[in-house]
């Protein structure tokens, strides 16, 4: 389905679902009905995110393996990959972390006050019982197939850096897994594809549910979600304007300039893959050299999405708050490290970032179903996470091409 058609249907299905539970809110009296219809309209929810959680293991084992394989060495990269993937991975943590900051103070996700299930008795780091044992037994894996069929995100990041380093360094041997691989990571973003054709019927059920309880006074936390989501983007693009200003001076007000046409043609379309021909044709007439462009840039889009990376920790964090789940920092820190790890090499695609969100909700018993409340705003998000990978990409490469003292006047 075409993005802007299922980016519709996920808006009307919202409208439907808020209409039905309002409808069920004001005619239904008893409070064990519409007790029963949530728990019924719920099914539709707990479909999806069963399906979404179905992918999480083998997408992100394919893509990291993939990706570290692809890459080899810091040796067979040399000079300009290794800086590179410095840069990025700098990149991503400050983007990551500004995104904790914020949510954290805006606390988006409050006044929601959505029920957790009380069925959950464990958590996966607990705050009471957090030491370095649980630490170490949620990250190192004993059995990958375990990992892989609890979710356990981090064992399985920790198993497919060690297979992918090892895939890279097999030589011949070891393409044949690595192409295979790749190609199951394409199947599974297909199915992710196939699976978001059921999110109308997911928000509506979520919708209809959440309106019956709770009313139609939440819907203006959307409006305060986006308005604190765009503040805390042009925070970021102040972040990556004053890391350009610092290397190349003010020559950054010319690059930005040369930017606009690509910035808002991935603004409108969100879409920042749309911009790159624009981006790359940009990057070269301003000075930066073809070779290096050309890298960065293609490699930034597996490893430098800093608009997404912050959209990340932004949407995890405020839906624990709308549940009224208090992370402590020590989690909210591996929550991070967590994230910026599993989103490497699939970040890129459209909505794929709410299967690694998925994960990252289950490692610490957060509903998963909490996702939906930001799939019918999702697209206008994705308009700015867009616009802001575009910018984070370009300030790489010019950064990159000044550190090689290859940037042209």
């Amino acid at each position: 389905m075409p993005k802007n058609i299922l980016t519709i249907s996920i808006l009307a299905a919202l409208v439907l679902g808020v209409a039905c539970g309002e409808l069920v809110r004001r005619f239904v009296p008893d409070p064990d009905e519409i007790k029963t219809f949530v728990s019924n309209v719920s099914l539709l929810t707990e479909v999806f995110m069963r399906l979404i959680k179905a992918i999480i293991a083998p997408l992100v084992f394919s893509t990291l393996v993939v990706g570290i394989a692809k890459l080899g060495d810091v040796k067979a990269i040399g000079r300009l990959g290794g800086k590179a993937l410095f840069y990025f991975f700098v990149a991503s943590l400050a983007s990551l972390s500004l995104g904790m900051v914020l949510v954290n103070l805006a606390q988006p996700g409050v006044q929601l006050h959505l029920p957790v299930s009380q069925d959950a008795v464990h958590a996966a780091l607990p705050a009471n019982h957090f030491d370095l044992k649980t630490l170490l037994h949620h990250v190192i894996p004993q059995n990958v197939v375990e990992a892989m069929g609890n979710n356990e995100i981090l064992q399985i990041v920790v198993f497919a850096s060690f297979f992918g380093v090892a895939a890279a360094t097999t030589g011949d041997r070891g393409e044949p897994i690595i192409a295979a691989l790749d190609a199951l990571g394409h199947v599974m973003l297909r199915v992710t594809g196939y699976v978001m054709l059921l999110a109308p019927l997911a928000v509506f059920g979520a919708a209809a549910g959440i309106i019956a309880q709770k009313g139609t006074g939440i819907i203006s936390t959307y409006g305060t979600l986006m308005i604190e989501f765009y503040l805390a983007l042009v925070l970021l693009w102040g972040m990556l304007i004053c890391v350009g200003f610092l290397v190349i001076g003010t020559r950054i007000k010319n690059l930005l300039s040369r930017l606009g046409g690509p910035f808002l043609l991935a603004f409108s379309t969100a879409s920042s893959e749309a911009a790159f021909p624009k981006t790359l044709q940009e990057l070269e007439r301003f000075g930066c050299p073809n070779r290096i462009a050309s890298f960065v840039l293609p490699l930034g889009y597996s490893f430098n999405l800093d608009g997404s990376m912050m959209y990340m920790t932004f949407a995890t964090l405020f839906i624990a708050q709308a549940y009224g789940i208090d992370l402590s920092l020590h989690q909210q820190i591996i929550m991070l490290l967590t994230l910026m790890l599993t989103s490497k090499g699939i970040a890129a695609v459209p909505r794929a970032s709410l299967v690694i969100i998925t994960g990252a909700l289950s490692m610490f018993d957060i509903p998963e179903a909490g996702l939906l409340l930001l799939l019918p705003i999702d697209h206008f998000l994705d308009m700015g996470r867009s616009a802001t990978n575009v910018l984070g990409n370009a300030v790489a490469a010019t950064v990159l091409s000044k550190w090689e003292k290859q940037l042209r006047h």
